[in-house]
């Protein structure tokens, strides 16, 4: 049980030791997150939508 508690207390002051972001850094993050995600989505989508279409085309145009 020592253990635990000193395990315990060592995370306490570690966390301590942590430097936390902001509010505007973690809402400026996570609009970042958000439109990065938004972009990819867009690209791999196109992606998809042209190899579908060329495979489509190769298949009928035999």
């Amino acid at each position: 049980m020592q253990k635990i508690i000193e395990y315990l207390k060592a995370s306490i002051e570690e966390m301590k030791k942590v430097s936390w972001p902001t509010k505007k850094e973690t809402y400026n993050y996570t609009l970042l997150v958000i439109f990065i995600s938004l972009g990819l989505a867009l690209f791999l989508g196109l992606l998809d939508l042209v190899f579908t279409k060329g495979l489509e085309f190769l298949i009928t145009n035999k």
